[in-house]
């Protein structure tokens, strides 16, 4: 399928490389446990999460995405399309579909890829199969999109959540096939381990999502990435953040370090949760952020402080080349 690619120029030398993300790196690709970029050479995205669209849905906007891929030099959004609860897409598919799209569309304006997750702790297999069918319709030949089939399997097996993922890939892939899909690993994406020793067989283009909370996972949740990556499952941590798992607690600034070191000398791409304003430690913003960016230090919490030098200061820095990638 032929991507089509905007070449957006935004002033400001500074800000070039996650601006012009897509337009630099183009189609991504796996290759072993590596995400790799249209000229065969690793790649990295860092950026945001929003929070569950049903809750903050006002922050959905694509001068929200203007503003973090400037301010903040995200390369990557991840737009958290929540399902089952109140105002979530079960209950009102299509304003949920108006809030992602608007995201999506924010970020191929801004050359940024940008991740659609379907944001469920639970199996929902007719309507996943659906509604990502119609987005690989509109979006498949759009290479910012990538497709986050299932948020956070909590109790669900490895078999029940390979065979869920298995038929969502099957219905992206008749309509798109090569944009990367992440696939969702139980007990809240901390299993990794499990799916690296049963994965899914004959599909291109998939990783395995892992999530950390610093206050709460600590090196033994490393040490099973460290064994899916040597079995050769490719691995994308598409939420973590600094406190606890809970959402609260103190920020663990020391783990935090630790986890994003561990990931950028694996080359594995990081975001981070959340962009909202609720009254918890993970939400980034205070309720003074307005809908629209143009945030000033004054509307960010201690964790949205933190996080945004993080991704400029991780951002700033080269992922190193390959000599054996494949072009």
């Amino acid at each position: 399928m032929n991507k089509i690619i905007p070449t957006l120029l935004l002033a400001g030398t500074s800000l070039l490389a996650p601006a012009q993300a897509v337009k630099n790196h183009g189609a991504l690709h796996v290759k072993g446990t590596q995400l790799i970029d249209q000229k065969g050479q690793p790649v990295m995205l860092r950026g945001m999460s929003f929070g569950w669209h049903n809750f903050w849905p006002r922050f959905y906007t694509p001068q929200t995405v203007s503003w973090l891929a400037k301010d903040w030099n995200i390369n990557v959004i991840r737009a958290a399309m929540g399902i089952e609860p109140k105002n979530g897409y079960l209950e009102k598919p299509d304003w949920s579909k108006e809030k992602i799209k608007a995201v999506v569309d924010g970020a191929i304006k801004e050359n940024i890829y940008v991740i659609i997750d379907w944001h469920s702790h639970n199996i929902n297999l007719p309507e996943a199969k659906a509604f990502f069918t119609e987005m690989a319709q509109t979006y498949g030949r759009n290479p910012h999109v990538i497709y986050e089939i299932f948020n956070e399997p909590d109790q669900e097996t490895w078999p029940e959540v390979k065979a869920y993922s298995e038929e969502v890939i099957s219905a992206i892939r008749a309509v798109d096939p090569d944009n990367l899909i992440l696939v969702g690993t139980p007990q809240w994406d901390q299993d990794v381990h499990v799916a690296a020793d049963n994965p899914i067989k004959g599909v291109k283009n998939l990783m395995y999502t892992l999530h950390f909370y610093a206050a709460t996972h600590k090196q033994e949740l490393r040490d099973r990435g460290d064994y899916a990556l040597s079995k050769g499952l490719p691995l994308f941590i598409s939420e973590s953040a600094g406190m606890e798992a809970t959402g609260n607690g103190p920020l663990n600034e020391e783990e935090w370090k630790k986890w994003l070191d561990w990931a950028e000398q694996r080359k594995i791409s990081w975001i981070t949760w959340s962009v909202s304003d609720k009254d918890e430690t993970c939400s980034v913003l205070l309720p003074s952020a307005s809908a629209t960016g143009q945030w000033k230090d004054s509307d960010l919490k201690p964790s949205g402080l933190k996080s945004r030098a993080l991704i400029k200061s991780y951002a700033a820095q080269p992922v190193k080349k390959t000599k054996t990638a494949s072009k």
